[in-house]
């Protein structure tokens, strides 16, 4: 995928990321078999969101500005 979304189809994608864990928080104890699928679902999304000219480690505090720190860095 290389062509941008729509404005609505892009914030969907940002609330959803929102939801999803970390990729740090993503192990084989926590999550079983499953946790190198459930990383590369994580990498496909900042993927897209990259591609939309969306830094995802900014994602969380434009979605809830209210309940994020000043910087995610």
């Amino acid at each position: 995928m290389t062509e941008l979304m729509n404005d609505d189809a892009l914030l969907s994608l940002k609330i959803a990321f929102t939801y999803m864990p970390k990729a740090i928080e993503v192990t084989k104890y926590e999550y079983g078999d499953q946790y190198q699928n459930i990383l590369d679902h994580i990498e496909a999304v900042r993927a897209v969101l990259l591609i939309n000219d969306v830094d995802p480690d900014e994602v969380y505090g434009e979605i809830n500005p209210s309940t994020s720190p000043n910087s995610s860095y």
